[in-house]
């Protein structure tokens, strides 16, 4: 078993070494490979994403990334490196589970998959200006539609076998419309899945309202980006979101949180999201489920316990820094 291992930028430094000592504890046997990428890396060398961590990454074929913190105005040269490693990587599917936990402001009727795809849509950076106007382009493809649709029918199959396609191919006709002919075209793959599907904006709706109503929702990247963090404040906040990016070849693992600089360094971020993330590792890539369910239950353990990050900390309960934390889970697992 290899890994590269990328923690980014800001808080992503703190939380990917917790995530590795899980990991340690639970395959020791595990190779790893350091690399560097980020907005840091940039200013440093002027590459986000060095070749050198690229050719870690393609020879390993598994990373966990932590997290990058991207400038908000445009600078000459730099893209998201995490972007490009999915896109180099051809990891088209991205796995963003939602769960109830043992907190307070948790929502007990939700325990869904949200498979998205990765690699096109809006994401693709096509941009640019004519004059005083903005225009970005769309790109859907029906090979891209149906390779992450495969990925998404076969999951539901492994859970409760009910998968609902999202779009908005009432308003977006040409883009969303090939979308959800490509998913629905998959889904006469599949009869024992029970199909249906849902405008974005209706699912939104529902998955607040009555989020125990989806198991796995099937979505293009923009939608499946905005549901995944509507799910995750439904299921604890993004500290507590993982997320697994899957290709033919090659996976990344990584939280669903981002750099969150307003706290970096001080040693108070949640690093449950990475560890989940390495738990989605060795459930869907190493084909190691019972390891996967021994970190989940130890992360159960630990905030039936009432220990918490300040992120999800209500009252009367213990609150713990990320490296308290990464502690209480390996106690947990008896490491």
């Amino acid at each position: 078993m290899q890994l590269c291992v990328i923690p980014g930028d800001g808080i992503g430094q703190e939380v990917v070494p917790v995530a590795v000592a899980v990991l340690q504890a639970i395959m020791p046997q595990v190779q790893l490979t350091f690399a560097e990428a980020g907005w840091e890396t940039f200013q440093r060398t002027g590459n986000a994403l060095p070749e050198e961590t690229l050719a870690a990454a393609r020879r390993t074929g598994v990373v966990l990334f932590g997290a990058v913190a991207s400038p908000s105005h445009p600078v000459p040269g730099y893209r998201s490196p995490i972007v490009a490693l999915r896109r180099e990587l051809d990891v088209f599917a991205n796995l963003r589970p939602s769960r109830h936990w043992p907190l307070r402001d948790a929502h007990r009727d939700i325990d869904l998959l949200i498979v998205r795809e990765n690699t096109e849509c809006l994401y693709v950076g096509h941009e640019r200006l004519e004059g005083d106007t903005a225009i970005a382009e769309r790109v859907i493809s029906r090979r891209g539609s149906e390779r992450v649709a495969h990925v998404a029918f076969q999951l539901a199959a492994q859970r409760d076998r009910r998968l609902t396609i999202v779009h908005k191919a009432n308003i977006l006709r040409v883009s969303d419309g090939l979308w959800r002919e490509s998913c629905l075209k998959v889904a006469h793959e599949f009869p024992e899945v029970q199909t249906d599907e849902g405008l974005v904006d209706s699912v939104a709706y529902h998955l607040v309202r009555q989020p125990g109503r989806y198991d796995v929702l099937l979505t293009p990247n923009l939608y499946g980006d905005i549901l995944s963090d509507l799910a995750a404040a439904l299921a604890g906040g993004l500290g507590m979101a993982p997320s697994l990016s899957l290709g033919e070849r090659c996976a990344i693992a990584e939280p669903v949180h981002g750099a969150a600089p307003d706290i970096a360094g001080q040693g108070i971020a949640n690093p449950l999201g990475a560890i989940l993330s390495v738990a989605l590792l060795l459930r869907y890539v190493w084909q190691r489920p019972d390891l996967a369910d021994a970190i989940e239950h130890a992360v159960e353990q630990v905030l039936a316990r009432g220990v918490c990050t300040p992120d999800i900390v209500s009252h009367s309960q213990k609150v713990v820094g990320t490296r308290e934390m990464g502690q209480a889970v390996l106690a947990a697992l008896g490491a």
